[in-house]
This record gives C-alpha cells, structure tokens and sequence, in this order.
C-alpha cells in the first residue's frame, strides 16, 4: 500500500509530486532544495549552507514517516558544478558517518530555481 508522507517542517512540492512515499516498509524521498520552510527561500551562502538545508528537510521528513538516517540506504546528490562536490560531502559526511548508505553524486546542467545542490533519499525499516 502506498502512503504519501508530508512534514509541514521541510518546503511543499514545487510541482505536482508529493515530498515522500512510504510503500512496504520503504521510504521514498523526493529531491530536496535548500529552501527553508520559515523563508520559503533559499539558505543564504554556499553549496555548504544549501547541502545543510536539503538535509534539514530530508530529516524533517523521515521524521514525519517515522524513519531516521540511519534507516537511509541510498541518496543521490545532484550538483549544479562537480566543483561543490568535497564541501557537499564535507556537509554530508555529518549526517552518515558509519554505515553510510549507498550513494551517486553527479554534476547536472542545472537545477530548479538555480539550486546548488539537490538530494534524494530511499530510507527502508
């Protein structure tokens, strides 16, 4: 059975997709941007700040499913540059430092509203 998952903590989907999707037992996380949900802007600064917020919001979601980091088995980082890539893991490496989950990282041509950086998220239980 499918469930759809919204925290009121992390931003509202920008497009017809729901933030996450739990189906048996896995969680589905949609890319999160760096928006704030206070703001609904971007976090000033850098990639650094903008890879803080999208995991703030994935955390505010596995949150509201029920879920932590450490029920996270893959992400994949989207980068606006491959040249933010060692200040987005430096970032990232806080959130998962052992048993990471399995991940991709690769640069794109660009990202909504300009983002830095965007991250998706599989979580299982």
């Amino acid at each position: 059975m499918k469930k759809v998952i919204n925290s009121p903590k992390a931003p509202k989907a920008i497009g017809p997709y729901s933030q996450a999707i739990e189906a048996n037992g896995t969680l589905y996380i949609s890319g999160q941007l760096p928006i704030d949900v206070n703001t609904g802007k971007f976090v000033e600064g850098g990639v650094k700040e903008q890879t803080e917020q999208c995991l703030k919001n994935i955390g505010y979601i596995l949150e509201e499913a029920g879920y932590t980091f450490d029920n996270v088995v893959k992400s994949t980082c989207l980068l606006g540059d491959m040249s933010y890539f060692a200040d987005m893991n430096e970032i990232y490496a806080k959130y998962y430092k052992t048993d990471c989950p399995a991940r991709a990282a690769f640069a794109v041509k660009a990202l909504p509203m300009g983002a830095m950086v965007e991250i998706e998220t599989i979580a299982i239980k």
